[in-house]
């Protein structure tokens, strides 16, 4: 059976109140002297604190909800230890949640961290150009009733802050960067269009091109991960008519994130294309597993884990302002013809 409170404030020579206010993280905190003997108690005893009790003294959950697309991709997982590393400073939890397990999933799972009042919700998916009217309405209310959001990426939920990371300029600065190279000729693996961080990133690449004086040789959408690249690479490899040994002008494809980039070089050697002798390939994020891929992928390099402990820090912080920053740097590396770089 469990070690009841009734049982640590008797142990300890103390009344329930004050043994509730000890353990439960009351503002009201008896003396040291008390609190001690209190927590040898519990110690002693073995005593669990009940976490809805603790919620109700503190007014708090200590209670973090994250949700992210795909907790296996690299990108959201280095995001999520951002998080999480701010939260444990603040003696928070965090409850994860991923929206690829089907129709609705964010809106079910900010639902759910609702209804477990949580202190605050971070959406670290990428945001819809429209969001869904539902998950506005749930979470405005969310806010006006105590709760912070913070999405990443600017989003028109009603009183949710944000980090900007700047995709457009860091797009259009990765192009400006290949073209210096000498690479001429560009085609976009562009991920799903309905998604803001791809949206950007594309209109980024083409700002670039239109720079240049040049357009896409091609542009096509798929899904936000490696099998999305697989397709649109073969696609865009039959849409010009590459082929291996054909001789072609070089082609450099602009993938809207890494693991697109990545999907992109498996679907160019199964048509026996080198990399980046015959194409080339560039990502978006430079997220941590890269460095276990040959050749080296040619990147706009994100702090990614910093883009987790801003959000968090936001959403600890209920007067720190409205949103953050972010910026990051081209990374050149084999992929696109360039010695390795760490």
């Amino acid at each position: 059976m469990p070690v009841k409170l009734s049982e640590v404030a008797r142990h300890a020579g103390v009344s329930l109140a004050t043994a509730s206010r000890v353990l439960n993280g009351s503002a009201r905190t008896p003396a040291a002297g008390i609190s001690e003997r209190v927590q040898a108690a519990a110690l002693e005893l073995g005593y669990v604190a009940n976490a809805q009790a603790q919620a109700l003294a503190r007014s708090t959950t200590g209670l973090f909800g994250l949700v992210v697309h795909d907790i296996a991709d690299p990108y959201f997982s280095a995001i999520a230890h951002g998080v999480q590393k701010v939260a444990l400073g603040a003696r928070r939890q965090v409850l994860l949640a991923s929206t690829d397990m089907g129709e609705d999933a964010e809106l079910t799972a900010v639902n759910a961290f609702i209804s477990y009042r949580t202190d605050a919700i971070v959406l670290a998916a990428s945001r819809l150009e429209t969001e869904d009217p539902r998950l506005s309405r749930a979470l405005a209310q969310y806010i006006t009733n105590g709760g912070r959001v913070v999405t990443l990426g600017e989003t028109s939920i009603p009183g949710a802050k944000s980090v900007h990371v700047d995709n457009f300029t860091g797009a259009r600065q990765l192009v400006h960067a290949l073209a210096q190279r000498g690479i001429g000729r560009f085609a976009i693996l562009a991920g799903p269009a309905e998604r803001n961080t791809a949206r950007s990133r594309v209109e980024g690449f083409i700002a670039a091109l239109q720079d240049l004086g040049s357009s896409p040789a091609t542009l096509i959408h798929g899904s936000f991960g490696s099998q999305g690249g697989y397709e649109a690479t073969l696609a865009c490899l039959d849409s010009l008519g590459i082929e291996a040994g054909a001789g072609a002008e070089p082609l450099c494809l602009l993938a809207a994130n890494d693991v697109m980039a990545l999907g992109a070089m498996t679907a160019l050697r199964s048509r026996g294309l080198r990399i980046p002798e015959d194409v080339q390939v560039a990502g978006f994020d430079d997220i941590p597993t890269l460095r276990d891929h040959a050749p080296g992928l040619t990147t706009y390099r994100l702090p990614l884990e910093r883009i987790g402990q801003l959000a968090a820090e936001l959403a600890l912080n209920p007067d720190g302002g409205a949103g953050a920053e972010v910026t990051g740097e081209v990374i050149l590396r084999e992929s696109a013809g360039a010695p390795p770089r760490p």
